[in-house]
């Protein structure tokens, strides 16, 4: 439009509905001036308040709206309207892209159709194809407020309840078993920076090597996630063997997961491991079709050497466990024990003994625990016995009669979360004698005579301990029960109604005891003042402070003390100096045990501290402890001069670390080593065995490793209460005037009270030694144990070493218990001749 007469115009509309144009005077120019300026003003002003208003806006906007979260579902569906091809194994192909394409499609499509879905729903992936029609591996992601995770995954699981769903059109898939579940978060975090996918196919009956990367030449890498896609010819399932497996201890930062799937399916999870297991152990999976997967997620914190596994294809006939179980006895076990069971398994064992007995069946083993099993009820993997399901994890041998000469046994696997499984045996019994020269138990577990009564619970249910007459060393129970004395005035009711803690000078009601016998009242009990003189009213107080110093506190290395007795290693800062804490890379197991190994033989690595000594082109004569890198402990008597041998001379002497077995001395994980320097107490007594303590100084350092580690030493005011059950490892005879052991022993004991030890062992006991044992006898070191580890595992999942083996009457004697060196009362000492 034209300017006209430097006059400004506006459009009108008359009442006829035409347009009509009006001109308006002008003002003074002047006025005109300034009114334009107070314009830009105005405009000015309204376009920053503008912008202010957007700005309040836009924080407004970014702090209240909903945070949201990153939510991925694993699953699979069985494709019945189409046919495994070889090329659905190449993700690169048309026909593999055609239907992952219709996958998605078909899986976009349920998603929009629910109201709670479509509008978080991202996308999906498929991550692979199996056989059986054809199955799909997919991937789907949503990005879901906080507030509507709960309804998001209600949603979920309402589409995973899907059976199978007919094909509409030409466009969709006819499908059937289908399965969402939500994904571990810690599989997609954001600080996961590297990821690497493997497909591997197995090739014949060859197995394949699997490592984790960088194995051996390196550690695996951080923040990483490492994915193996294992396939299988169809009629064979997957069995993978872990030969090495060495990560983090703390599985929130690195792990390995097994899936019985191709995606990371949670329903289909059969295990996690972290840490380290032995190679004499390995654990071993099996898949319930033709699929696995193996993944590998780390943390930017520590790495590890990693693992080394084999995989390779079994026939799936081979595994059926269906058996009918003939004769007057027998045994049987859960499908391919001691490994992990397969997921998706039933049995049944049908047992028959001959007509007139009855028929027993002991689980020797029984391993089917899971992450969710509260003990209430079976709802996952079980065993069934005439209705009765039994699960979990039983420490003891327990038994299950049937009375008659038949019996069914079950058991049930279902998709996810394997376990050991269990190990039984099945045999005849006469009704009216189910235990022939034994005792019988009220669980029909049969024990040897000899136990009854003992004081210990060794049917499981006590009834070896009911109705007894207790003999003149035991503690008489008023409720019938027969107690050893090593429980007498410890503190702990251990018969059940006080009896044992009768006449031990129990302080009157408002009064606790000291541990010199003082009595104060209850109020003085961790008021901040030594008010028994010995510093035991402040031990075991709710909180941690300072003291004053007694014999009964730990000093710090700032030289304050503190009402903590154990406070070093055990995870927690308790000293304001943090000194507590320091120096802990000891006392650690690396290797986890499957849980399963009976008898004593010890596993490889299981006692990185366990050290043999050698006297040169003779062979083992004692055992010794690792405390650091180049210094042991010992016995005294171990190094005493004898005839022509000058124990007492570091050049008498070879040194084997990280031994097993005394046969295989020349394997690569045992280091042979000589000594530089032998230090044995100055106040060893060879009569009576006090003192029996010596240290020895290595030629060179040695290399940690997991068969080679210290243990803990204990401070002095360390407590190792009485009845704690600790071990003693050695090679030592396995009985009184027998051969010494070849492969590395173990025995678990407990600490006895040294007031009753004291009698036991006709008053020869110091407050320089320590007594362990069993009673009962049986258990015990022997020759050729001297100078090793008496080991305690502690708070912070530390073995600490409060003795070293000493002497004995004989070994495994009933009410002769084994004698150690207490190591608090020579802390000082140590650690002024080594620095330790």
């Amino acid at each position: 439009m034209e300017r006209s007469d430097g006059k400004m115009r506006y459009n009108t509309q008359d009442p006829d509905g035409e347009t009509s144009i009006q001109f308006l005077p002008t003002p003074d120019p002047k006025p005109v001036k300034k009114d334009k300026g107070k314009k830009w003003v105005v405009a000015a002003v309204v376009i920053g308040a503008a912008i202010i208003a957007l700005v309040i806006g836009l924080l407004v906007w970014r702090f209240l709206k909903p945070t949201t979260m990153k939510k991925m579902y694993g699953g699979s569906m069985r494709i019945t309207s189409a046919t495994f091809q070889d090329v659905y194994e190449d993700s690169n192909s048309t026909q593999y892209q055609d239907l992952a394409g219709q996958v998605v499609s078909q899986l976009a499509s349920m998603y929009q159709n629910s109201a709670d879905l479509s509008k978080h729903y991202v996308g999906t992936s498929v991550e692979g194809f199996s056989e059986g029609s054809v199955i799909a591996y997919y991937l789907s992601e949503f990005n879901v407020p906080a507030s509507q995770e709960a309804t998001v995954d209600s949603a979920i699981s309402t589409i995973s309840k899907i059976r199978s769903r007919m094909a509409n059109d030409a466009q969709s898939l006819s499908f059937d078993e289908l399965t969402l579940s939500a994904v571990d978060s810690r599989m997609f975090q954001k600080k996961l920076t590297s990821k690497q996918k493997f497909t591997l196919h197995a090739k014949g009956d060859t197995p394949q090597e699997i490592t984790s990367p960088g194995f051996l030449n390196s550690t695996y890498p951080s923040n990483a996630i490492i994915l193996w896609q294992l396939r299988a010819a169809r009629g064979n399932v997957i069995k993978l063997k872990f030969d090495t497996f060495m990560l983090d201890d703390d599985c929130s930062s690195d792990f390995v997961r097994v899936y019985d799937s191709l995606v990371e399916d949670e329903s289909c999870l059969l295990a996690e491991k972290c840490g380290h297991y032995a190679p004499t152990e390995p654990v071993i999976f099996f898949s319930s079709g033709n699929v696995m997967l193996l993944t590998l997620v780390t943390n930017d914190e520590h790495s590890y050497p990693g693992f080394k596994a084999y995989f390779s294809q079994v026939p799936a006939s081979t595994r059926e466990c269906d058996a009918d179980l003939r004769g007057s006895n027998g045994n049987f076990s859960s499908p391919e024990y001691p490994s992990y069971y397969p997921p998706s398994v039933d049995c049944l064992w049908n047992i028959e003994v001959p007509t007139g007995k009855y028929v027993k069946v002991r689980f020797l083993k029984f391993l089917l625990s899971d992450l969710g099993y509260t003990g209430s009820s079976c709802q996952k993997d079980y065993v069934t016995i005439d209705g009765q399901k039994y699960c979990g994890e039983k420490k003891d041998v327990f038994v299950v009669i049937n009375k008659s000469n038949k019996m069914k046994v079950l058991f049930h696997s279902d998709k996810s979360l394997v376990d050991r499984g269990f190990l039984a045996e099945f045999e005849a019994f006469e009704p009216t004698n189910p235990c022939p020269d034994t005792f019988r138990c009220k669980n029909y577990r049969c024990i040897k005579p000899q136990l009854k009564c003992n004081g210990w619970n060794d049917c499981g249910d006590n009834s070896d301990e009911m109705n007894c007459i207790c003999n003149a060393t035991q503690i008489s129970c008023k409720n019938g029960f027969c107690k050893s004395p090593i429980w007498k005035c410890d503190g702990v009711d251990d018969c059940g109604d006080g009896t044992d803690e009768m006449g031990c000078g129990t302080c009157q009601s408002g009064e606790v005891s000291c541990q010199n016998g003082k009595c104060i009242s209850e109020k003085m009990k961790c008021d901040g003042q030594d008010n028994c003189g010995d510093g035991s009213d402040e031990q075991n107080c709710a909180s941690v402070s300072v003291v004053p110093c007694t014999s009964l506190t730990y000093q710090c290395a700032d030289q304050k003390c503190i009402n903590k007795a154990n406070a070093e290693c055990d995870g927690t800062p308790d000293c304001e100096d943090g000194s507590d804490e320091a120096n802990c890379d000891c006392g650690r197991q690396l290797f986890r045990t499957s849980r399963i190994v009976g008898g004593q033989n010890s596993l490889e690595g299981e006692w990185p501290w366990q050290v043999s000594l050698h006297i040169k082109n003779q062979g083992h004569v004692c055992g010794a402890s690792l405390i650091s890198d180049t210094w042991l402990v010992t016995a005294a008597h171990c190094v005493q001069d004898q005839d022509s041998m000058r124990l007492s001379q570091p050049g008498t002497w070879e040194v084997y670390l990280g031994l097993h077995d005394q046969n295989a001395k020349n394997i690569e994980r045992v280091v042979k080593k000589y000594l530089k320097s032998v230090i044995q107490h100055p106040n060893y007594n060879e009569y009576t065995y006090d003192f029996d303590i010596a240290l020895m100084q290595l030629d060179s350092p040695v290399t940690f490793s997991q068969y080679i580690m210290p243990i803990c030493l204990p401070n002095p005011a360390h407590d190792f209460p009485v009845g704690k059950s600790v071990w003693i490892t050695g090679w030592g005879k396995t009985q009184e005037d027998g051969k010494l052991a070849q492969v590395l022993q173990k025995a678990e004991v407990r600490i006895i009270n040294s007031t009753v030890c004291n009698q036991l062992m006709s008053n020869q006991i110091t407050s320089r030694m320590l007594c362990a044992g069993v009673l009962s006898g049986g258990v015990d070191a022997c020759q050729g144990d001297s100078g090793g580890p008496l080991a305690s595992l502690d708070i912070g999942r530390r073995y600490f070493l409060p003795g070293v083996v000493s002497w004995g009457d004989g070994c495994a004697r009933k009410n002769r218990p084994g004698i150690y060196t207490r190591v608090t009362q020579f802390r000082g000492w140590i650690k002024e001749k080594t620095g330790v």
